[in-house]
């Protein structure tokens, strides 16, 4: 199959897309919760002749849209979720939201999606015309931003068909990973103590705040004695009221710990826990700890990467010619002292890729979960200037920019053009479960969220 036809549809049908990933910016939906998101990419797939299956896994958010017959089963994963609290006016290099409190694609979700549907697309438009055989799998995965949605679709085998998966995500430089995204847990410890006259009756008390404060103390010493690339980070959901003169009854925190490999962060837990105990212990408190969810490591493959970054580099980026450099400059100089900005506004050049892949990413996704399942390849590709990070206002602020809209066509051509490859190639499939079964030793994949949790408990947990 020509690769280049494909190029030049998605090329030729681009504002097409731009005009969905727009619609998705201004309709902000966080995990869970993306009805309308989902609804609109339902529709686009139906238009484009796919077959559609929507609430997967216990996910009412979450769709298969399916096209052709036959060997090969090609993925392409996407996601539609936002950030509560990220709003922010698109186009605009100060910080003004569009609603007070208000969800924003902080993580260009908006744009991932789009550029993986454009990938699907692609490949579809290259069968089709060719009449060759092959599956095209479009997932529309909801909750990647602390719902797990990805976990919970792979424990119930959603991904177990698939010979490879492809999917990309924004950035700020053009990218394939240096390593393996972090594994992750997120676990809520609530404490429960008496509450009592903070004056007049102090011995009374039981101070949850204090087995909390302890606890949190005590994490703060670990981070010394912990592997360099784990990380553990926390909010306090509950602290225990607002009239300093009672013994807070109650107080709770939500955790994220984080660790290269699964084993790493399975002892790690166990530390965190051992130290909320302790925390109980000392404040005559009682502790439940409650395990919310996880997502595993990503599991790199050579064999996709490879053919992945030789597109990234033999395709041209069309984001050089956006008409909005100005505004992209602009952004620049929000993130970066006046006296040490860069002399440029995009970081275009393909990073050279490493294929050792022994660099932790310090991130989670639970496109790792997908990895375990079957062969997975994803790059990161510049659609933010120089410098911004995820989770940021400006990320918002680009989110239906020329440069972003470039970007993620640049992105699902890329997409369309390594499956297509890998389609003509079949040896480059079966070198690839080689290498997934090397790195992961043979084992079949094991969720990290137990059985016992599901979406509707995350979702009230969380939300």
């Amino acid at each position: 199959m020509d690769k280049q036809t494909a190029i030049r549809y998605l090329e030729a049908r681009a504002a097409y897309f731009y005009a969905l990933s727009d619609k998705i910016w201004e309709n902000a939906e966080i995990r869970f919760g993306e009805k309308q998101s989902a609804q609109d990419y339902a529709a686009f797939r139906k238009a484009e002749g796919f077959t559609v299956t929507v609430g997967l896994a216990g996910l009412k958010t979450a769709l298969r849209a399916e096209w052709g017959s036959g060997k090969p089963v090609i993925g392409f994963l996407g996601e539609y979720d936002a950030l509560a609290g990220l709003s922010q006016k698109a186009g605009v290099a100060v910080k003004e939201p569009l609603e007070n409190d208000g969800n924003g694609h902080g993580c260009g979700h908006n744009l991932l999606g789009v550029g993986a549907l454009m990938g699907a697309v692609g490949l579809k438009h290259a069968l089709e015309t060719e009449g060759r055989p092959g599956t095209v799998v479009f997932f529309g995965c909801p909750a990647e931003e602390g719902g797990s949605g990805k976990t919970f679709m792979a424990r119930k085998g959603c991904f177990s068909q698939l010979d490879a998966a492809f999917s990309w995500h924004p950035n700020n430089c053009n990218m394939m990973p240096p390593g393996p995204v972090l594994a992750n847990d997120v676990v809520r410890y609530s404490f429960t103590g008496k509450a009592s006259h903070a004056a007049a009756a102090p011995e009374a008390g039981r101070s949850a705040l204090d087995a909390l404060e302890l606890m949190n103390i005590g994490v703060q010493f670990l981070r010394e004695h912990m592997p360099s690339t784990a990380r553990i980070h926390y909010a306090i959901t509950d602290a225990g009221g607002s009239s300093p003169n009672i013994v807070q009854p109650h107080a709770s925190a939500l955790y994220q710990i984080r660790a290269p490999f699964a084993p790493e962060l399975a002892e790690l837990y166990e530390r965190v826990n051992n130290i909320a105990r302790g925390a109980a212990l000392m404040t005559d408190t009682q502790v439940d700890i409650r395990f919310l969810k996880g997502t595993s490591n990503t599991v790199l493959i050579p064999a996709l990467d490879e053919v992945m970054y030789s597109n990234m580099c033999e395709i041209p980026n069309p984001v050089e010619h956006a008409e909005d450099m100005d505004f992209a400059q602009e952004i620049v100089k929000t993130q970066n002292p006046a006296d040490r900005l860069p002399g440029h506004a995009f970081d275009l050049k393909a990073k050279p890729y490493c294929k050792a892949g022994n660099v932790p990413v310090p991130g989670s996704s639970d496109t790792g979960d997908v990895s375990w399942v079957c062969p997975v390849s994803q790059c990161g590709i510049s659609t933010w200037p120089v410098g911004t990070a995820a989770h940021s206002w400006q990320a918002v602020a680009c989110g239906k920019s020329d440069f972003a809209h470039r970007g993620t066509l640049y992105a699902g051509q890329i997409l369309a053009a390594t499956a297509i490859d890998v389609c003509n190639n079949p040896e480059i499939i079966a070198q690839a479960w080689e290498q997934l079964k090397e790195k992961t030793g043979g084992k079949p994949y094991q969720c990290p969220i137990p059985p016992e949790i599901t979406p509707e408990l995350l979702e009230s947990e969380t939300t």
